[in-house]
């Protein structure tokens, strides 16, 4: 079996992460919310492709991106690392939309109402961007 290396960065702001909708046409994960990264090529290592995807997917440049990965985690045929991201230039737009159909900032309050694609993401998402009280 093959595994897959793919990395990520949870882009943080204002108590809140970004994720992407991957699209129902996806052969992995489809119509599930993600974290933004994707496959470290040969030769790279996880920050150079951290770097690059985030450039490629959402067009900006991380700044402040944490030494230390926040989860580590195989889930099958996939290995995934991924990194919090507290500072970037640019504003996150999705340049991928065969990849991604939606970006949406989220919250710990919200996270457990979305099909996520990894159940880690929800308590993720509240260690990273605080706990938040759910709107009545």
């Amino acid at each position: 079996m093959t595994v897959h290396h793919v990395v990520a960065g949870l882009l943080v702001r204002d108590g809140r992460v970004l994720l992407g909708h991957r699209s129902p046409g996806r052969g992995w994960y489809p119509g599930v919310w993600d974290v933004v990264g994707g496959h470290v090529e040969p030769g790279e290592d996880e920050r150079t492709a951290l770097l690059r995807e985030l450039r490629e997917e959402i067009g900006v440049e991380a700044t402040e991106v944490d030494d230390e990965p926040v989860l580590r985690v195989t889930d099958g045929e996939v290995a995934l690392t991924v990194h919090v991201v507290r500072a970037w230039r640019g504003e996150p737009r999705n340049l991928q939309p065969a990849e991604h159909d939606e970006l949406r900032w989220v919250g710990a309050a919200e996270v457990g109402d979305l099909e996520l694609a990894h159940p880690c993401y929800a308590g993720l998402v509240e260690r990273v961007a605080g706990p938040a009280a759910r709107p009545d």
